[in-house]
């Protein structure tokens, strides 16, 4: 297993059975990726969730493990099924069928960024697919099959925190929620992900920190709350969207003044979902 696919860094002792993913924060854009590439640094980052990982890195002190992605979100989406091949972008594939993210360009080898941008000059081989696929897919989503286990083993339940961010302008056009517009939502899939007791409580932890919260408008999670969001199993999987403009310079990619001080408001935020897994909650109805 290569040690470039993730990282993890786990409390010194594991008190929760929360488990905190960032799946899109990754930011090894390596010389060859970029050389295939017809767009600048700046360009190709604009998909992902940058600083998400740091955002949340306090989760090891209350307990909980952080598992991040290493590749970029451009190399490869590690929030698509690795079936979710694209035949504009990948030698050889055959189209089945009609799949809306494949379509957009959004499979899980990606063929565009934010805005529709072509990340590459032609298609790339089919070998090098399977070899992204087989390198950095799977030990990702091994680690994370392997950290709800470890959650459901200890806990008697497992409950992911699926972490995002989201580009301001995605929200821009929504009819504003109590008190704004969304600042943070959280998909649960409309409640096939996650128990309504373990959504209710991470919602309560946001706006208590002051942050509008909606549920699954506009973004109701993707593969993985589908996939690991089993709540007659007790296993929950919950995708938190933090709107981008609370803490980065979108078009420079860069932190902005309110980053340390959202980062400190989250840690609060980070306690209250971690103590979640400490409790026991009622089994999702069969």
């Amino acid at each position: 297993m290569p040690d470039t696919a993730f990282s993890v860094i786990s409390p010194q002792k594991l008190a929760s059975a929360v488990v905190f993913a960032s799946p899109h924060s990754g930011t090894d854009y390596s010389d060859s990726f970029l050389a295939q590439s017809i767009l600048g640094r700046r360009e190709i980052r604009s998909s992902e969730d940058a600083f998400v990982d740091r955002l949340f890195q306090a989760a090891p002190e209350f307990g909980s493990p952080l598992l991040m992605a290493v590749k970029p979100r451009a190399y490869l989406d590690l929030n698509r099924s690795p079936d979710e091949l694209d035949p504009a972008v990948i030698e050889g594939v055959q189209r089945r069928g009609q799949n809306p993210r494949v379509a957009s360009g959004l499979g899980v080898i990606p063929r565009v960024v934010a805005n529709g941008r072509a990340i590459y000059r032609g298609k790339l081989p089919a070998a090098e697919a399977e070899q992204r696929i087989r390198c950095c897919w799977h030990p990702y989503h091994q680690a994370l099959k392997g950290l709800l286990e470890q959650a459901h083993q200890h806990f008697g339940q497992a409950i992911l925190v699926d972490c995002h961010s989201m580009p301001h302008e995605a929200i821009d056009t929504m009819v504003p929620c109590k008190g704004g517009k969304p600042e943070v939502v959280l998909g649960d899939r409309f409640g096939a992900a996650a128990d309504s007791s373990v959504v209710d409580r991470i919602e309560a932890a946001f706006a208590a920190a002051g942050l509008n919260v909606a549920r699954n408008t506009p973004f109701a999670g993707a593969y993985i709350a589908q996939t690991y969001g089993r709540p007659s199993r007790r296993q929950h999987a919950v995708q938190i969207e933090i709107d981008r403009a609370l803490y980065m310079d979108e078009a420079k990619i860069r932190p902005n003044g309110n980053f340390e001080p959202l980062q400190q408001l989250l840690r609060q935020v980070i306690a209250e979902i971690a103590a979640i897994g400490r409790e026991e909650l009622p089994l999702a109805a069969e």
